[in-house]
């Protein structure tokens, strides 16, 4: 089955192109069937880039997804058309209503202030305490992972010393969680922050499990069963040239940033850079709907319910 997304939305021609099946509006309508809803609050600078690689993922999947495309209520995004925005963003406050079965919440560009520092940080803890009551199961990546688990579970972030940047290696932990399905023992995931969060700060007693970890860059993906919701601490959804722009842009601008580490062959930015995470990015969404799918309210209304929703919480191996 295809993803549904919006008519006229940048994303539409990009996966048809690469053969992703996609569901117009005016087709959808025409189905008699429940798709899933997935919810998309992209932070994200390059808002057009960021909703075609969640869509890219989410696309792959057999079921019906329809995602809506949520911003923060108040922002102004700098560097995002107007048009586009209001074409195809709705404020959270206006959806703050609705249930969705799943709901993900991107990386931002804010990861070295202070989360109360944030202009958009009281909204982001209400959003927060909302997915608890109206949404199914929360995917929080990057700064939003840190953000989730600061507000949630009082866990700091540290700055590093320098960038962590590049494609590292990962090492499974917990090959029997369903999220981990099919992945390999080890697999090699982009990471961009100049922040972490630290396996010694996870508090216990919350249910908390790292399912993957890096000896060179730390914790990458947290299971939260309590919270429902998955913590991607780097950026599983980037395309092959995300680093490649990232890495353009910085020395453009003089900043003190090194070549991404295990990124382009033999570490030469002149040569184009090699995706050895794309097959893990699908698994992990895959998995992820899959998740949602198999245990999901059919009445969307007993979404969040705590009747509903605490009957599904897993107790970590």
């Amino acid at each position: 089955m295809p993803i549904k997304i919006p008519d006229h939305l940048p994303a539409c021609s990009t996966l048809e192109a690469e053969g992703v099946m996609v569901l117009r509006e005016t087709d959808a309508v025409r189905q008699d069937i429940r798709p899933l809803r997935i919810g998309l609050l992209n932070l994200m600078p390059n808002k057009i880039r960021t909703e075609t690689q969640i869509a890219r993922l989410i696309g792959a999947s057999p079921l019906q997804v329809e995602l809506s495309l949520i911003r923060i209520t108040n922002h102004v995004a700098r560097n995002t058309p107007t048009e586009h925005m209001i074409s195809f963003y709705r404020p959270w406050e206006e959806v703050q209503n609705e249930r969705f079965d799943g709901f993900i919440i991107t990386g931002a560009p804010v990861e070295r202030m202070p989360f109360e520092d944030v202009n958009y940080w009281d909204e982001m803890r209400r959003v927060f305490d909302w997915s608890q009551t109206h949404v199914h199961r929360n995917l929080n990546i990057c700064w939003a992972a840190q953000a989730a688990v600061y507000h949630f579970h009082g866990m700091p972030k540290y700055d590093l010393s320098a960038k962590a940047f590049g494609v590292f290696r990962h090492h499974n932990l917990a090959p029997a969680s369903p999220y981990l399905r099919g992945f390999s023992d080890d697999f090699s995931i982009p990471v961009s922050r100049w922040t972490e969060i630290r396996r010694e700060d996870i508090p216990s007693g919350h249910g908390i499990r790292v399912l993957a970890e890096s000896e060179e860059t730390g914790v990458c993906l947290l299971d939260d069963p309590k919270r429902r919701a998955l913590h991607m601490f780097n950026h599983v959804e980037y395309d092959s040239t995300s680093l490649a722009e990232e890495y353009a842009r910085d020395v453009a601008a003089n900043s003190e940033i090194l070549v991404p580490r295990n990124y382009f062959p033999h570490d030469d930015p002149h040569r184009p850079p090699e995706n050895r995470w794309r097959s893990h990015a699908h698994l992990l969404f895959g998995n992820w709907i899959n998740e949602i799918y198999q245990t999901t309210p059919f009445d969307a209304t007993q979404i969040g319910s705590r009747s509903a929703e605490d009957s599904l919480i897993e107790t970590p191996a």
